[in-house]
């Protein structure tokens, strides 16, 4: 969508702020021993409280409120049984909508003591969150964005995931545009614009550069690199980006 009124702006604070929290309260809650499951029904309850709803299961009928990825899945992870244990990479993506306004958001971060390349991984996520972010500008292309996420990826010796992608969100979970690639596409040289909402959410990856659907029809998982991700929804504006879901 793109962002006008001082209502969109107010109305994607508000989901950002929610999803943010249910975020931020599903990582300190994520601890050695507790399923999947376990975590999904606090935000059940996080989003119920909130008058919120969640954008996987309110939208695609997903089996879970909450995608909970853990080692060698990578997104959409269906919350279950799976133990989380010392030293898993766990990825949490929470989106929701509340009044209309959609919001999208998400971390990986090692439980305890993990590998160290895990811990790599996810700190370079976050670098090259930050270095796309410089490129989100209104008028900028959006080629940009990823450039600056691989060029980050290959200075610290590692790679992206190419099939899995940003995206535009606001009024819906995913609109246009339909795509934000982590790597450089200068098919995709479309100019950002004022107001614009996107997702970004750099992948990145110790090698594949692919990641395949589980059997279940959900789960992206790779057979047998670490990726880690974060994700967050922005508004585009002429005086830089808002981050609504910090």
């Amino acid at each position: 969508m793109i962002a006008k009124t001082e209502e969109d702006f107010n109305g994607l604070k508000e989901i950002g702020k929610i999803v943010a929290s249910i975020r931020d309260e599903l990582v300190q809650r994520t601890i050695p021993g507790i399923t999947t499951k376990e975590l999904d029904d606090i935000a059940k309850e996080l989003f119920e409280k909130e008058g919120a709803v969640s954008a996987p299961k309110g939208e695609y009928n997903f089996p879970g409120y909450t995608c909970i990825s853990v080692n060698e899945e990578v997104a959409h992870g269906i919350p279950g049984d799976r133990v989380i244990r010392e030293g898993d990479i766990v990825n949490v993506d929470v989106s929701g909508s509340k009044n209309g306004y959609f919001a999208d958001t998400g971390i990986s971060f090692v439980v305890g003591d993990g590998e160290e390349v895990l811990t790599k991984i996810c700190d370079v996520a976050k670098q090259a969150f930050e270095a796309g972010l410089k490129k989100a500008k209104p008028g900028s292309k959006k080629s940009g964005i990823g450039k600056a996420v691989f060029q980050t990826a290959k200075q610290h010796e590692l790679t992206v995931i190419k099939n899995l992608t940003g995206h535009g969100v606001g009024r819906a979970i995913h609109e246009a545009p339909d795509h934000i690639y982590n790597y450089n596409d200068t098919t995709d040289d479309e100019l950002l614009k004022e107001g614009m909402v996107i997702a970004f959410e750099p992948f990145i990856s110790t090698f594949e550069e692919e990641v395949i659907q589980k059997e279940d029809g959900w789960t992206f998982a790779t057979k047998k690199s670490y990726v880690a991700q974060i994700e967050h929804t922005i508004i585009l504006t002429k005086n830089g980006p808002i981050i609504v879901t910090l």
